[in-house]
Parts: C-alpha cells; sequence; structure tokens
C-alpha cells in the first residue's frame, strides 16, 4: 500500500512511498533506485519507470488523490 510522508532523514523516499516525477508529470509509488534512478511504479500497479532522484519529491495531497481516482478509472475500464 501507497505510504504518504515517510520521507527518511535523508531525502531518500521509503518504499511504497507516492512521488511526483517532475520529468513524466506522474505519480509514482518509490520502489527503489537502481544505479543512478529512482524506479518508480504507476499507483494501481504497472510497468516501472526511471526517474531522476534529485527531481522527484513527495507528492501533494491533490496529486495523491487524482492518480488513485485515475488508477480506479482504469481498473474499470473509464480511463482516459
Amino acid at each position: 500500500m501507497a505510504t504518504q510522508g515517510t520521507t527518511t532523514k535523508a531525502g531518500i523516499p521509503e518504499r511504497g512511498e507516492l512521488v511526483y516525477d517532475p520529468v513524466t508529470r506522474r505519480v509514482g509509488e518509490y520502489q527503489d533506485k537502481a544505479g543512478p534512478y529512482a524506479m518508480l511504479r504507476p499507483v494501481g500497479g504497472g510497468r516501472e519507470w526511471e526517474a531522476d532522484p534529485d527531481r522527484i519529491r513527495p507528492a501533494t495531497d491533490s496529486e495523491r488523490l487524482s492518480a488513485g481516482v485515475n488508477a480506479a478509472n482504469e481498473r474499470t475500464g473509464r480511463g482516459l
């Protein structure tokens, strides 16, 4: 389950934390670091993508809500 507000003191998100990737303009669940990249997975599941760990940030309440609604819509066939 995705979490909120669990970034470590070192600034590294914890696994499952929802973060915003400004390059792709998407919210994803932080999975881990692979080489120089942060690995993010779409809310609701799907294929991971690589993000610049220096550019991602914790998702806002609004971004988390929007990502959750989009994931629910995709599951029910109402996705955009």
